[in-house]
This record gives C-alpha cells, sequence and structure tokens, in this order.
C-alpha cells in the first residue's frame, strides 16, 4: 500500500492526515504552537519533524509523497543556504503598510496588471518582499520563500520553488502562468532595485520537486525514493478536503464568518468586490467571504440553545424577517460596504423564530453570494458542499437547500491537510 502525507500549517498549529490511495484517512495528528512564539523557524521546523516522527511506523515505511500546505502570504526571506533572514512576516503582518503607497504609484503606468487588490494590501507577499528590500540584511538575500516553500526545502533540499496557489500574492499571472512583464519593471524601478532572481520559480501545486533527502529518511524510516511535492494555502486545501471536482460545485464554509467557494470554468474577477480567482488545474476557484456567520449566532445562543431551538422550527415554513446578521457595521461580500448595517431587529419575543431568521438570514446572504460569481461569469451553481462548525445543523441544512435550491450536502472531511494529502497523492482533484 502507497500512503500520501499532506501537513497543514496553520496559524495556531499544525496537522497532519495520512491517506491511501483511495483516499481513506489512516492516521491523523495535530501539534499546537506555545502561546508566545519568538522563533518561528524554530516552532515550524520542531512541529514538522515531531509530527513526521508520530507517524505509525507501518504507513512510514510505505509513504510514497508528502506536501504541506501554509498560511497565504506568510514569507521567509532565506540566504543562500535557506537561513532565515531578519523576521518571518506572517500572513496578516502589516508592517508592508509603509511601502504599499510606493508600490500603488508605480502599479499606476500599468492599468492592465492583474487585478490589483491581490498584491495591493499591506499583507500581499509583493509588498511584503519591498519591506524587506529596505533592511539591512536585504544585500544577504539570495531568496523569497512562502512558509509552504520553506517547510518543504528542509525535506527535500532545493531552494527557490513554490506553487501557483502561493505565488498568486506574489503578483504571479495564474492564466498565463508567468511572472508578468511588469513585475520585472516595477520591482527594477525601486529606490532598492529588486532583482527578479529572488522570485521562486513557480510550478502547479501537487508536482514532484524532489524525493526526501536522504539522511531524512533514514532518520525517520521513510522510503528514499518518498517525494515532496509543491503545495498550496490552507484555504485551498481546505477546500480540496472537499473532493469537489467539477464545475459548478460550492464548497460553504460555516464558521465564524461565511465563506463560498465554486469550482468554475472560468476565472473571474472584479475589483468592486474584491474578487479573484485561483487556478485549480484547467479549472478555477473563485470565492468571497462576508462577515456574517457562526460568530453571530453564538453572540445571541449558546451550543445547547441552537441546537435545542432549531429542532423546534419547520425550515420549509420562511421567516418573516428580512434580517441582514451582523455583529458590527461593514461588510465584504456579497455587498462590498465597510459601512454597511447589521439588520437583525424586530426581534421577537420567541427565541426560535429570532434564531430562524438569523438562519434564513445567513441563508440569504449564502445565495446571494453564489447568484454573484455566477451574474460575474462563474459556472452555475449545481451542488454546494458544507464544512465548518454550522455543517452539522440539519435544520439549517434545510433552509439553505431552500434559499439555494440545489443539492446541499456535508463535506466527509474538513481538515485542510486531509486536503494537501489528496494534493500530494492527486487523488480527485480537479484537472
Amino acid at each position: 500500500m502507497a500512503y500520501s502525507i499532506g501537513i497543514d500549517f496553520g496559524t495556531s498549529g499544525v496537522r497532519l492526515a495520512v491517506i491511501d490511495p483511495q483516499g481513506y484517512l489512516h492516521f491523523q495528528e495535530s501539534y499546537s504552537f506555545p502561546p508566545s512564539v519568538s522563533d518561528w523557524a524554530t516552532s515550524w521546523r520542531t512541529a514538522l519533524f515531531d509530527l513526521l516522527a508520530t507517524i505509525p511506523l507501518k504507513y512510514r515505511q510505505e509513504a510514497r509523497a508528502i506536501a504541506i500546505d501554509g498560511t497565504s502570504s506568510t514569507i521567509v526571506l532565506c540566504d543562500q543556504v535557506g537561513q532565515p533572514l531578519g523576521d518571518i512576516l506572517l500572513y496578516h503582518d502589516g508592517r508592508g503598510q509603509e511601502v504599499l503607497p510606493q508600490l500603488e504609484d508605480r502599479l499606476r503606468s500599468y492599468p492592465d496588471a492583474p487585478p490589483k487588490e491581490i498584491v495591493l494590501s499591506a499583507t500581499s507577499s509583493l509588498t511584503k518582499l519591498l519591506w524587506f528590500s529596505r533592511q539591512p540584511y536585504f544585500a544577504q538575500a539570495h531568496y523569497l520563500l512562502h512558509q509552504a516553500d520553506w517547510l518543504g526545502f528542509l525535506l527535500h533540499g532545493q531552494l527557490g520553488i513554490t506553487d501557483y496557489h502561493n505565488a498568486l500574492k506574489l503578483g504571479y499571472d495564474v492564466q498565463s502562468l508567468t511572472y508578468p512583464a511588469w513585475m520585472a519593471e516595477v520591482l527594477a524601478s525601486l529606490a532598492q532595485p529588486i532583482e527578479p532572481t529572488l522570485l521562486p520559480k513557480v510550478v502547479p501545486p501537487g508536482q514532484a520537486i524532489a524525493p526526501l533527502q536522504a539522511n531524512i529518511a533514514a532518520q525517520l524510516s521513510i522510503p528514499s525514493e518518498c517525494q515532496v511535492c509543491a503545495g498550496t494555502t490552507d484555504s485551498i486545501a481546505a477546500f480540496l478536503a472537499s473532493r469537489a471536482n467539477q464545475p459548478g460545485v460550492g464548497v460553504t464554509s460555516l464558521g465564524s464568518t461565511l465563506v463560498l467557494k465554486l469550482l468554475s470554468k472560468a476565472p473571474v474577477s472584479s475589483r468592486a468586490h474584491g474578487i479573484y480567482s485561483h487556478r485549480l488545474g484547467s479549472l478555477w476557484l473563485v470565492g468571497g467571504a462576508s462577515n456574517t456567520g457562526g460568530a453571530v449566532l453564538k453572540h445571541f445562543f449558546t451550543p445547547t440553545e441552537l441546537a435545542t431551538l432549531s429542532a423546534q422550527m419547520d425550515p420549509q415554513q420562511p421567516s418573516p424577517f428580512n434580517y441582514y446578521p451582523l455583529l458590527q457595521p461593514g461588510e465584504r461580500f456579497p455587498i462590498n460596504d465597510p459601512y454597511f448595517l447589521p439588520r437583525i431587529e424586530p426581534r421577537p419575543e420567541n427565541p426560535v423564530a429570532f434564531l430562524q431568521g438569523l438562519l434564513e438570514g445567513i441563508a440569504r446572504i449564502e445565495a446571494k453570494g453564489y447568484q454573484l460569481l455566477v451574474d460575474l461569469g462563474a459556472s452555475p451553481l449545481q451542488q454546494v458542499l458544507t464544512a465548518g462548525g454550522g455543517a452539522t445543523n440539519q435544520t439549517w441544512l434545510a433552509i439553505r437547500r431552500r434559499w439555494l435550491g440545489v443539492p446541499v450536502a456535508q463535506t466527509e472531511y474538513t481538515e485542510a491537510a486531509y486536503g494537501t494529502a489528496l494534493l500530494a497523492g492527486k487523488i480527485t482533484q480537479p484537472t
């Protein structure tokens, strides 16, 4: 039996999954980062090798592929042997804000550049690279890597390689599969010019890069021919975990917020809505995230109340309330308005009626979100798979079916590590 290993590096810890060629999950384990981390490189390295060592020997001895996902736009500046220089900039690090005006000024000369919202952010990989270029240690830099790239390097020993999911926020053009011409010109025009050779080579997610280094293979009792593959981002890995691989299939994550992703034959972008597309083989993954979601429900109800009250409502009987459930002003998608006001009035005395109004409000937003993606050019919605904590609420599932008008089901697996293992094993992925 040949096993594939997927490793998901998230914000608070790491998860690992081992699957067989049919996608059956044989083993999973997790590792939590300490409350305060001062050296992320050491913490990541420790988590990586400690987790690999927890895999039962029988699976390690038959492992054939490993892939790693990381948080989008978490980047590492490295010297010629792969040692990090300066701070590792995490996905939410906003230090790029000080160089953002400089990038905005340069990109005004390139109106045909890909959707600028992708890179024109204080937290994009490209903006962070500009910030790095102003640091005194930048002269020693040889490689810019994303989190997944650097962790993969620890296993296969090859520097300067990334995947086109991670490279999107660096400015890589995923339609032409090349760095656009404007990038080299913009980087050369900066007050502190950046050589294009610093940028990583980009390959498809899941592509085998190199076998596990011999000393690591021997240490972990993993075959030396086990391939370490190009990775992906954590959000894409979570989508892959659903095993959706046909145009028109959407995946809704019902967590603290509401996140929609739709597999499409055509890419979609909208500057007005902050929408862009990830490439998945010959297909495209488009989506958006609303500020509504489970956090609103938990603000008003305990988990026990949510379960008890949901069981008392008739999901086929529409609610009379036109709620737009938000905890505070501001919405991202399908309405992009930082001042958009919550709408959760009037509040009935009956808690069942109030909860149903909230559930229907979120379902209405979900339906509008998918319709917007289709209106902008995405493939028509055919089915919705559901992940996240809200996926188990059967009453909510029935309400959502009524609003969406397509089959709605719960995904069997929701962990990003499982999706990354599928990527390593290339099992039922979009082509």
